[in-house]
């Protein structure tokens, strides 16, 4: 709890001193109440597994998850990284206390669980996936709330780009935070990315990190936009600032590039 306590204060006390550095959108985003968000990830084997847990997410797990509160909810494949197949779901949430109670409501919904019982009931000799992971994160203060690409809704074409930031001490992580509110949301902008949430972890493995999703409408575009970034005067000014290059502040990079389901809402 206190590490948790250490890790939100100082990252407000960051976005505080740095809000004379962000641009208006921002400021005005930093004053609005932060979401919560769970990330799971299904991995399974593939065959029956995969279609079971598609039927899963799209028929039963979404529409209920949206009853409560809990909305856009993405649904995304792994289609380049690790242990494949994985279903990465997203939850964001305005609170907290929806996500955390959200598995015990679900059991309390007629609908959800005749929906589910495929899912649920699968036996041992033959179950829905291997195993889940979940991670629980607060939004960063100055991106408060998910956006939805602008495609999304025509369902056109995109892939997403999860990418997660191990730091080697929480002070690395505070830094890297920081590095974010001093300018780096703006050079994702000016280099035309779709970027979809940035995350604190609070709950998860391999603490303390953070993760962010972007958005694109190919890989094609996904390269030429990180060229963008990297040829970025502020971002070079910001990468050979003392405050953040004095030592490495990321030790590990996790970079996942993902397709969204036809039933995913984000």
């Amino acid at each position: 709890m206190k590490r948790r306590q250490f890790l939100t204060s100082s990252v407000a006390a960051s976005a505080l001193a740095l809000a004379g550095k962000t641009s208006e959108a921002q400021s005005a985003s930093a004053v609005l109440p932060r979401e919560y968000y769970e990330l799971r990830a299904y991995h399974m084997q593939t065959g029956p597994q995969t279609k079971l847990t598609d039927a899963y997410i799209s028929n039963a797990l979404i529409p209920a998850l949206n009853r409560l509160g809990i909305s856009p909810v993405g649904a995304f494949t792994l289609t380049l990284g690790p242990e494949t197949p994985t279903l990465y779901v997203l939850l964001p949430c305005p609170k907290l206390e929806t996500l955390a109670t959200a598995q015990l409501r679900l059991t309390q919904d007629p609908t959800f669980m005749q929906a589910a019982a495929p899912f649920w009931d699968a036996p041992a000799s033959a179950p829905a996936f291997v195993r889940m992971e979940s991670s629980l994160m607060i939004a960063f203060e100055g991106w408060p709330k998910l956006v939805v690409p602008p495609v999304t809704a025509q369902h056109g074409k995109r892939i997403f780009q999860l990418r997660i930031y191990e730091s080697p001490s929480d002070q690395a992580h505070v830094r890297k935070v920081e590095m974010f509110h001093s300018g780096e949301f703006n050079v994702f902008q000016r280099a035309g990315f779709w970027p979809v949430f940035y995350g604190d972890v609070l709950v998860g493995p391999r603490l303390p990190k953070l993760t962010y999703m972007l958005s694109y409408p190919d890989l094609g575009e996904m390269n030429a936009k990180w060229a963008a970034f990297g040829a970025d005067p502020e971002w070079k000014k910001l990468t050979s600032s003392p405050r953040f290059n004095f030592e490495e502040i990321v030790s590990n990079i996790t970079n996942l590039v993902l397709t969204p389901t036809s039933y995913s809402q984000i």
